[in-house]
């Protein structure tokens, strides 16, 4: 892995709109939706005023001083959401810097920094078919509830 994990400043939150795009997961053969999906109220969760709410914690992977991936979590009623205690993740990856271990030293930078002020744990929603499912195991989650599309998973801190 070949990238700085650090806290995202105030200045760099707009970037969190660019990476909840390329969060959006897309099965083989299917092309990605117009960025006006970012607008749908179940998405600006992840994003509306970021960094005005406590558990609101944000990092980034920066590369040659280019932030290329970010993980956030904020208590938020989204699609992991568990309870008004427990910080939900989002992770992304600019598509060249996946599969390098960047995203694996994120989540693991962002359990730490949950750890370290107190919570007791957090979660995630994923889809299935994502990939990422291995990674999220492999860093602590397990899955604690499904949809159809979707599992719910928590990790313990």
């Amino acid at each position: 892995m070949d990238a700085d994990i650090r806290a995202l400043t105030p200045n760099e939150y707009p970037l969190l709109e660019d990476f909840l795009y390329h969060a959006i997961f897309l099965p083989p053969g299917v092309a990605p939706p117009p960025r006006e999906i970012l607008q749908d109220p179940a998405l600006r969760v992840y994003v509306d005023g970021f960094g005005t709410r406590p558990g609101d914690y944000a990092l980034g992977a920066a590369v040659g001083g280019q932030v290329v991936g970010a993980v956030w979590c904020r208590i938020m009623q989204d699609y992991g959401h568990i309870d008004d205690e427990t910080p939900s993740f989002a992770i992304s990856l600019l598509p060249a810097h996946r599969g390098r271990g960047i995203g694996t030293a994120l989540m693991r930078a962002m359990l730490d920094t949950l750890r370290a002020a107190g919570y007791a744990q957090c979660s995630l929603a994923v889809q299935k078919e994502n990939y990422a499912v291995r990674m999220y195991r492999r860093v602590g989650f397990t899955v604690v509830d499904e949809n159809a599309q979707e599992y719910i998973m928590l990790c313990r801190l």
